[in-house]
C-alpha cells in the first residue's frame, strides 16, 4: 500500500516539474507540541508541490513532501529505549491567498500516510502564513496536525519555500 502510495505521488509531482509554471520546493523544522513532546524531540520535512494561479490574489494546487521527527531517547534505570523516528508523507490540495504582493496565508488539508511501523497515518492539515523575500523566496510560519486514531500529531514549523520562475513564453 504504501509502494503504491508513493508511486502514486511520484507520477503526480513528475507531471508538474515538467510544467515547471508554479513548481515549490522547500524545508522546514518543526517543534512537537502537545503529546508528541513526549516522543519526539525536533522534527524536519521536505516540501513539494506545484501552485496554480486563479486571478492575480489565489492560488490553487497540491502539495507533498516528507515529514520527519526525530525521536528522544529514553532512561529506564538501566535499559536505554531507542523510539522509532516517526514519518509520513502528506498529500494535499493546497490554497493561498495573496492580500498583497509579499504576504500570504492559506493552508493545505488532505491525507498523511505513516511511513513507518505501527503508523497508519490520518487526516492532514496545515494553515499556513508566509512572506515573500524577492521573487522566488518565501519564509513562512506553519502549524501541522494528523489526526491519528485516539491522538493528534501535531508540530509548529518555521520553514523555506523557493518558488520555480514560470516558462519564458517565448
Amino acid at each position: 500500500m504504501k509502494n503504491n502510495i508513493l508511486l502514486i505521488a511520484f507520477i503526480l509531482f513528475s507531471i508538474t516539474i515538467t510544467a515547471q509554471k508554479g513548481f515549490k520546493l522547500g524545508i522546514h523544522g518543526s517543534l512537537p507540541l502537545g503529546e508528541n513532546k513526549k516522543v519526539v524531540s525536533l522534527g524536519a520535512g521536505i516540501d513539494v508541490g506545484y501552485m496554480y494561479p486563479l486571478g492575480e490574489v489565489v492560488d490553487l494546487g497540491v502539495m507533498t513532501g516528507f515529514i520527519n521527527g526525530f525521536p528522544e531517547t529514553f532512561h529506564e534505570e538501566v535499559v536505554l529505549r531507542d523510539l522509532p523516528n516517526v514519518q509520513f508523507v502528506p498529500v494535499a490540495l493546497g490554497l493561498r491567498i495573496w492580500p498583497s504582493n509579499s504576504f500570504s496565508f492559506g493552508g493545505e488539508i488532505g491525507n498523511a500516510f505513516g511511513m513507518n511501523d505501527g503508523n497508519e497515518g490520518g487526516i492532514y492539515y496545515k494553515p499556513i502564513i508566509g512572506l515573500l523575500f524577492g521573487a522566488q523566496v518565501e519564509v513562512n510560519l506553519s502549524y501541522t496536525n494528523v489526526v491519528l486514531d485516539g491522538e493528534d500529531w501535531s508540530t509548529a514549523n518555521l520553514g523555506v519555500l523557493y518558488t520555480f520562475p514560470p516558462k519564458n513564453p517565448y
